[in-house]
């Protein structure tokens, strides 16, 4: 695995329509990396069959081979329904612009 550098705090601009309404395109976001996922956190994920691939998806439930994750846009979304279990790389903890807060 490609490592994402040695600094916990990352930031992240997201691209597509997957994560709408909790997300939209282009939203800027700080992903924590390190941190445990849970069922229902917002993570950065990455697929063996994507490796260069990152992507801002929900976490469902853990799996043997990782974490099932999906869209919360259900017409908008490549996801584990489609590509199987993800590696989840960091937890999305906050939204910087446009709007600032916490992501739930």
């Amino acid at each position: 695995m490609k490592s994402l550098g040695p600094w916990p705090l990352r930031r992240l601009r997201v691209r597509g329509p997957s994560m709408v309404p909790t997300l939209r395109d282009q939203d800027v976001v700080v992903f924590r990396t390190g941190d445990v996922a849970r069922a229902g956190d917002v993570v950065l994920v990455r697929w063996e069959q994507r490796p260069h691939q990152l992507s801002v998806k929900r976490a469902v439930r853990r799996e043997t081979a990782g974490w099932h994750v999906e869209g919360d846009n259900g017409f908008g979304s490549t996801d584990s329904r489609e590509l199987g279990p993800a590696q989840v790389l960091g937890v999305v903890r906050w939204r910087l612009w446009p709007s600032p807060g916490r992501v739930r």
